[in-house]
């Protein structure tokens, strides 16, 4: 999809027209520390903010006014983590999809069909109908709406950490393995927080000292 530098894309508000739609999405995967967050928003089908894209593209400042608008107007939304030792055990991949059935679970409304970003998804005992999108969060309004909802949640985590470990400046670079953060690790070792098996030089992978 081509788009011109600073143009905002307006996703579509509903895949379904007759299906109470949820849509579902992840962030922290490519993160060094943390969880992995993920939300997941009931919109209504008249729902309509000229600002609303994937949150990646999107300001801080943004994405926070944003998210006050969605909790105030949606019809249901939950947001749930799974853990730095969840994401170890299972892997990045499987600890998302932990953390999507979670926020899903936490609805107030029962969804007909969800929206799921991506082209993978596990359903944990759960039996809603889904369709994967990849690029979902710039093409469908629920999801785009799960998308500020995931990253301003799971940046709020990361900022909350930061007091405690000062070093790493997770509230600059949110636990992303920017040469910042990279940095840090190899001058003061890991956190309990950091994901023992993720990999932060491309020489060396993260072991517990």
């Amino acid at each position: 999809m081509k788009t011109l530098k600073n143009q905002i894309i307006k996703p579509a508000p509903f895949l379904h027209p007759h299906l109470l739609e949820a849509g579902v999405d992840e962030a922290g995967r490519g993160c060094l520390a943390g969880p992995v967050f993920a939300a997941s928003v009931i919109l209504p089908k008249d729902f309509n903010n000229d600002m609303l894209t994937d949150s990646k593209m999107m300001s801080e400042k943004n994405r926070y006014l944003l998210r006050d608008i969605i909790q105030k107007e949606a019809l249901a939304y939950g947001v749930a983590y799974a853990t730095e030792t969840e994401i170890d055990e299972h892997n990045i991949a499987n600890a998302s999809y932990i953390a999507m059935n979670r926020a899903i679970k936490l609805l107030k409304k029962v969804p007909e069909m969800l929206l799921i970003d991506g082209k993978y998804y596990k359903p944990y005992g759960l039996e809603t109908p889904y369709t994967c999108i990849i690029k979902g969060d710039l093409k469908f309004a629920a999801i785009a709406a799960a998308s500020v909802l995931a990253k301003t949640y799971r940046d709020d985590w990361m900022k909350n950490l930061t007091p405690q470990y000062p070093a790493y400046f997770w509230d600059i670079n949110k636990g992303y393995p920017t040469k910042q953060h990279r940095v840090a690790i190899a001058a003061f070792g890991l956190t309990p927080h950091h994901r023992k098996t993720f990999r932060w030089d491309k020489d060396v992978t993260l072991k517990i000292k």
